[in-house]
């Protein structure tokens, strides 16, 4: 029996090595003739990043706009369902700039952390050509917080929000995973916690209590660095894709918006 159990242990770990991107990742396809349609003007972009690598992006414009929004998006989809979800960011008065990470939608390239980290500057560096970096907030949803907040700690945006951030990827493993050393089997590892710490803008944490993807307290754990510029919002009973409903976030994105 004892070696049984050994043996499922060895397999499980095993998939938890080999498997992860499948496990942390989950793209939908678009064709590259696919056409987006949406509710506000926007121009369809594709950056070509590397020479193995080409980005699909999204540039939302707003009427009168107060500045412009980088948004890095969750874990699954595509631009098409992001599109919809960054347009009430539009209805904020900003500009919105939108990219499908690699293997997401139209974006094609081999995935990796340093990769993603990449793609994100090169967007960061596309609206400098058109945007004041003070005029520029970044933006993190879920798996885009950790992109975000690496962002945000090698430039000078006006701001950095983060909704429901994680204190690193192994920290959200470990607590789905408690008796593997995942850190030791993970090749991602966004570490937010050590970026936060070199941001000099303002930092806005939104998080909700019944979150079952992200933990509640791992995003917690970002406001235990008792940083000066870090303001940390709760959402009692919100969850992981529903904040949007609750009037605290709502209030706290306009706040710092207007």
């Amino acid at each position: 029996m004892f070696v049984i159990l050994i043996g499922l242990y060895v397999m499980i770990g095993s998939a938890l090595y080999f498997f992860q991107e499948k496990m942390m990742f989950l793209p939908t396809i678009l064709e590259r003739d696919y056409q987006y349609s949406f509710n506000h003007p926007f121009e369809e972009l594709f950056f070509k990043t590397d020479v193995n690598t080409e980005i699909n992006a999204l540039h939302f414009k707003a009427k009168n706009a107060k500045g412009v929004l980088l948004y890095f998006h969750g874990n699954a989809g595509d631009l098409s369902r992001w599109g919809k979800i960054t347009e009430f960011f539009v209805d904020q008065d900003y500009d919105v700039l939108v990219m499908d990470y690699r293997t997401f939608g139209k974006s094609k390239g081999p995935l990796s952390e340093a990769a993603l980290y990449s793609d994100a500057q090169y967007c960061y560096d596309y609206l400098l050509k058109q945007y004041p970096e003070d005029k520029i907030v970044l933006y993190g949803r879920s798996l885009g917080t950790g992109i975000a907040a690496f962002l945000a700690s090698k430039n000078k945006p006006q701001q950095l929000i983060l909704e429901t951030p994680y204190y690193s990827i192994a920290d959200v493993a470990q607590h789905r995973f408690p008796l593997f050393p995942v850190k030791r089997l993970l090749k991602y590892r966004f570490p937010t916690h050590q970026y936060l710490p070199n941001v000099s803008c303002l930092i806005t944490i939104i998080h909700g209590t019944g979150d079952n993807l992200v933990p509640y307290a791992s995003g917690r754990k970002l406001f235990d660095l008792n940083l000066d510029n870090l303001n940390f919002v709760t959402v009692e009973g919100g969850k992981h894709n529903d904040l949007i409903h609750y009037e605290m976030f709502r209030t706290n994105i306009q706040e710092c918006l207007k």
